[in-house]
């Protein structure tokens, strides 16, 4: 792996961690990690940690047994990461990799051993006196956010029984079922004719024909699609039934009042925070419909259909191949700051990223740390600037994880909501540059790309969690059927995009499409909040450039440190009001009568 291909398109390097899966340091390294995990159990055992019925004294053996505690959790974390993420970067571009497929097998089952670990852990700090211990302790001080989280998590335990039953059974129960999903979708693959010519195409090539200028053939694909998802529904609504099922049942037991509930926690925000930014979401939905409107305007048709969300609408003079990309991307990133430029110098050089689209290789776009600030990036790279805004956009991943360096693996667990500040924040400053630069017609080509990642990501995010929020009610009562899934997905997107696309042409298999329903509970919100919050901190670096590189970079660091709202703080930023979301949808608002305004001028 890591060879460049003919059509110029990368292939990340693994040799850099481990030089195969059947190497000797790789092996080496598993096996003293199964070995750590035998040490840190005997290491709790010996230290009685686990669940208590009373309040610890705060002396020598206390303090010392949470510092052990904490300092080998970290290690074994961090090492545990780094296997899962090599061995993910095998099976996430070859589905069909039968040797890294076992490899994920083995370590997930360790990784069992080791989940029944964290409840013996939290359960245990739910019987220290924090503050007395924080005193006395500068590990515990360091991780006093991470101790707070935990003795709440604490409140919300199984017995330590049922805790490790549930992560027994989780091997073949949700995150099995998750794999599967991962496999079985990404090798599934349609015929389509194109250029007169009949060829047999991945999903994700199938799904980059959206993009296409040629209206008939992203009809064409759109039905392809919608045809080869109908034939596969079955298996696929299964996974999905089983993986909510079973987060149902956890949820209960756990005591918590909903799984929207658990994932507020984990998020780092309260449903105050949530409640304003979705009501001011809803308040704007008539902009982003009145978006599509001049959009179905500039591509000549009376309504876009949902083959035409992401049709190119202007042209660019320059070809964004995956070179000019780029060149572009550190050239933009080095006017922001010198850490950041060379972060994006050393991902390409280094051969972070894997973009191109094949045969078993999953959809869509990640960035996911591996070791000492070093990423890996995937995309499904296409050479248009929304291939440029979704590279730019990962990269922005990778600069967070390379601010997260210092921290520990307990320091660095940054929510989903905040996850994404850094990466909203590059494709702003990479989607200001290019506008820059362009003519009017690029200006459009530009300004449509980036609305349809602000559309995606407001309207869209909002369906899918209207959809997740009455699936979770229903599957308490049972299964629903691959045709029931549709119809909920299609009464989502009425309620959302309404006339702004044909209703008749809307996508009732966006559950089968979207991976994030498969992995995790509620993996939307958490992207508005994160587009929105991006604009208003860029606002804030717009108005107050002196200072703030240094300020941000603090921000980024600290993102699995502190909640989200006394981060926001930090630049004045209230995000328990609707104030501040509306200000930053009415960014996206100015953006919509920019485009509205070019359009007429391109039909006058």
């Amino acid at each position: 792996m890591g060879q460049i291909q003919d059509d110029g398109l990368p292939h990340w390097t693994l040799e850099t961690i481990y030089p195969g899966l059947n190497s000797e340091s790789f092996r080496a390294d598993y096996d003293s990690w199964v070995d750590e995990i035998v040490a840190l159990r005997s290491l709790f055992d010996q230290a009685g940690i686990g669940r208590v019925d009373h309040v610890l004294p705060t002396n020598t053996e206390t303090v010392r047994a949470l510092d052990s505690a904490i300092e080998a959790t970290n290690a074994v974390e961090t090492k545990g990461h780094q296997l899962y993420a090599y061995i993910m970067s095998y099976v996430t571009t070859d589905s069909r990799n039968t040797e890294a497929q076992g490899w994920m097998s083995r370590l997930q089952t360790q990784l069992a051993e080791l989940e029944k670990l964290e409840p013996r852990l939290i359960a245990w700090v739910g019987s220290l006196d924090v503050s007395a211990i924080t005193a006395q302790s500068p590990i515990a001080r360091a991780h006093r956010f991470w101790l707070d989280r935990a003795r709440t998590r604490g409140e919300h335990l199984m017995s330590q029984a049922e805790e490790e039953l549930a992560a027994d059974l989780n091997t073949t129960g949700g995150r099995a079922w998750s794999r599967f999903y991962s496999n079985f979708s990404s090798q599934i693959s349609a015929e389509i004719e194109i250029d007169g010519e009949s060829r047999v195409l991945p999903m994700t090539a199938i799904r980059n024909l959206a993009s296409e200028p040629d209206r008939d053939l992203r009809r064409r694909a759109y039905e392809v699609e919608l045809a080869a998802w109908e034939a596969h529904a079955m298996p696929v609504a299964a996974a999905l039934n089983s993986i909510k099922g079973q987060a149902n049942v956890l949820n209960r037991r756990r005591r918590w009042a909903s799984p929207l509930d658990l994932a507020l926690f984990n998020n780092n925000i309260d449903r105050a925070t949530l409640d304003a930014m979705l009501d001011a979401a809803r308040t704007h939905l008539p902009d982003f419909r009145r978006y599509l409107r001049v959009k179905a305007k500039a591509l000549s048709v009376d309504r876009c259909a949902w083959y035409d969300l992401f049709a190119p609408v202007g042209k660019f003079e320059r070809t964004w191949t995956f070179d000019t990309a780029r060149a572009f991307i550190v050239e933009q990133f080095g006017s922001f700051s010198t850490s950041l430029g060379n972060m994006a110098i050393r991902a390409f050089a280094d051969r972070w990223i894997d973009a191109e689209p094949r045969d078993g290789k999953r959809g869509g776009a990640f960035c996911m740390w591996v070791r000492n600030g070093e990423s890996r990036i995937l995309t499904n790279f296409q050479q248009a600037y929304g291939g440029v805004s979704t590279l730019a956009h990962e990269l922005g991943h990778a600069y967070h994880n390379l601010n997260l360096v210092q921290r520990t693996y307990l320091q660095r667990g940054t929510p989903m909501t905040l996850a994404e500040t850094a990466s909203t924040f590059c494709q702003i400053i990479v989607r200001n540059a290019a506008l820059r630069e362009a003519t009017p017609r690029e200006q459009l080509a530009i300004l449509e790309a980036d609305l349809q990642d602000s559309t995606q990501v407001v309207v869209d995010i909002l369906s899918r969690f209207m959809f997740e929020t009455v699936l979770f009610e229903r599957r308490n009562d049972r299964e629903l059927s691959a045709h029931e899934l549709c119809d909920l997905m299609l009464d989502a997107q009425r309620e959302t995009y309404g006339d702004g696309l044909d209703e008749a042409l809307y996508h009732p298999y966006m559950w089968a499409v979207k991976p994030h329903y498969y992995s995790a509970v509620f993996y939307n919100f958490p992207y508005m909040f994160g587009l929105l919050f991006g604009l208003g901190i860029y606002a804030k670096y717009r108005s107050s450039p002196q200072g703030f590189v240094d300020r941000y970079e603090s921000l980024l660091s600290a993102t699995g440190m502190e909640s989200a709202a006394p981060l926001a703080d930090r630049f004045g930023i209230d995000i328990t009001r609707p104030e501040f979301w509306e200000s930053s949808l009415a960014l996206i608002a100015e953006d919509i009568q920019r485009f509205e305004r070019l359009v007429g001028g391109a039909h006058s």
